[in-house]
């Protein structure tokens, strides 16, 4: 790491207000994305998906749990795997301790996988998690939303994935869906993002961020071969 030069208090706070100026507009831009967000256009969700869960067969509509918006981490972790995926077990890690309070704006969250609802309720309770995570196997679901890949795609090397034909490394992707169900109990599909856009989710990469180094991963295999799932982290 390249040491930035070191200066008074008096030059650093200077420094650190011009800064803040930039930060305030990224804040600005951030916040007039979301709306644009909000007001993206809705489609009509017309099939009728049916998830493994605790509490038996459950469909989509059932998943919303009484509130009107769903919001549905696409968690990678495929029908042989014998663990989930170590970058959406990173995200995964930071889920916990919020549904209080996306109850409480009318919001239901949860993780979907195609692996067996037996394999993670273990994974689950050996990573120490409490969200709910219902399984998708046996349905169209991760296909429809383009996280899942079929052999003809995987041997093409020609995936769908973050809203193009592109060759992706493994037969599951992450990403994150949102529907709304309304008074009728019509459900919509009103945003899905994927790669980097999922971003957002990690408060961990956000407090990195803020820190000297940042996430240090230039000069590495790819950008997260330094992470390993918390309970597998030799030191």
């Amino acid at each position: 790491m390249k040491t930035p030069k070191i200066v008074s208090r008096q030059d650093w706070l200077v420094a650190r207000k011009e800064h803040l100026v930039k930060e305030k507009e990224l804040t600005r831009l951030r916040d007039e994305l979301s709306q644009q967000r909000r007001e993206l256009p809705w489609v009509k969700v017309e099939k009728d998906y049916i998830f493994g869960t605790l509490n038996g067969k459950q469909s989509l509509t059932d998943l919303f749990e009484g509130y009107s918006q769903l919001i549905i981490y696409h968690f990678m972790y495929g029908p042989d795997w014998q663990e989930g995926c170590p970058s959406c077990s990173f995200w995964a890690d930071n889920f916990d301790g919020i549904g209080v309070h996306l109850n409480h704006r009318d919001i239901n969250m949860l993780a979907v996988s195609r692996a067996p609802l037996d394999k993670l309720e273990a994974y689950k309770k050996r990573m120490g998690w409490s969200f709910n995570w219902v399984s998708s196997l046996n349905s169209n679901f991760n296909y429809d939303y383009h996280v899942s890949f079929t052999e003809d795609e995987i041997a093409k090397q020609e995936m769908y994935y973050n809203f193009d034909l592109r060759n992706f490394p493994r037969e599951e992707a992450p990403g994150i869906s949102v529907f709304f169900k309304n008074d009728e109990g019509e459900v919509f599909h009103t945003y899905s993002c994927y790669a980097r856009g999922l971003d957002m989710l990690n408060g961990a990469y956000h407090h990195i961020d803020l820190v000297p180094k940042g996430r240090d991963e230039e000069g590495l295999p790819y950008s997260m071969a330094w992470l390993s799932r918390h309970d597998q982290y030799s030191d």
